[in-house]
């Protein structure tokens, strides 16, 4: 999935980010919230971490913004307060869910995969496709019953796919949603990374190329 954390300290913005990335998350860092705004805007991310004390634009404007814009991502608010006032007043701003600080990495992470759900039609706790299966609570991946070993971009590379259930996904949806704003859009990276997945999922060949179209499973 992709998420954008706004938060203003960064050394606790690097912090999260890379441990959301070692989660398989495709994540990119705004420190202030004008930047939070411009980037909201432009990417669809499927969640928003908002830290409320965001310097140049508050993180209420910013939230403002992005409800009345009608944005279908999905926002958890940060706060240093965790009384009950703030956590009514962050949701009534539209966030759809609050977090306060000092918090556990692990409940940030179930947090934003629960709200990452909400933003996506319903889909079975298990992916399955033939003989490939795919848990994303647990990040496990089988195919007739062997595990397979995949790098985090492979996992979500293929969880996509699966969750497309038959249909087409192009090369720069997949760029989008597992690769954050560094990956440069004129690479192969994408088809390099399909290259290495197919070679793991084994024959017979699961993943199909359509031609000026993507990929589907």
């Amino acid at each position: 999935m992709r998420v954008l954390v706004a938060e203003d300290q960064a050394k606790l913005a690097e912090t999260v980010a890379a441990g959301l990335r070692r989660e398989g998350m495709a994540v990119d860092v705004a420190l202030d919230g004008q930047q939070a705004l411009e980037r909201a805007l432009f990417t669809g991310y499927d969640v928003i971490v908002l830290d409320r004390d965001l310097p140049m634009l508050h993180g209420d404007e910013v939230c403002r913004h992005l409800v009345a814009e009608r944005r279908e991502s999905r926002i958890l608010m940060l706060t240093a307060s965790g009384t009950i006032e703030d956590r009514v007043d962050g949701l009534s701003l539209g966030a759809d869910d609050y977090l306060a600080k000092p918090f556990a990495f692990a409940e940030l992470v179930a947090r934003i995969r629960a709200l990452a759900r909400r933003s996506r039609l319903p889909l079975p706790p298990l992916l399955v496709r033939g003989d490939l299966r795919l848990d994303p609570a647990h990040r496990v991946a089988t195919r007739a019953g062997q595990r397979l070993v995949l790098a985090p971009k492979e996992f979500a590379v293929l969880q996509l796919l699966l969750e497309a259930q038959g249909t087409v996904v192009s090369a720069e949806q997949l760029l989008e949603k597992a690769w954050d704003e560094m990956a440069d859009p004129f690479t192969t990276t994408v088809k390099a990374t399909i290259h290495r997945l197919r070679a793991k999922l084994g024959d017979p060949p699961v993943i199909e190329t359509v031609a000026q179209a993507g990929y589907r499973i």
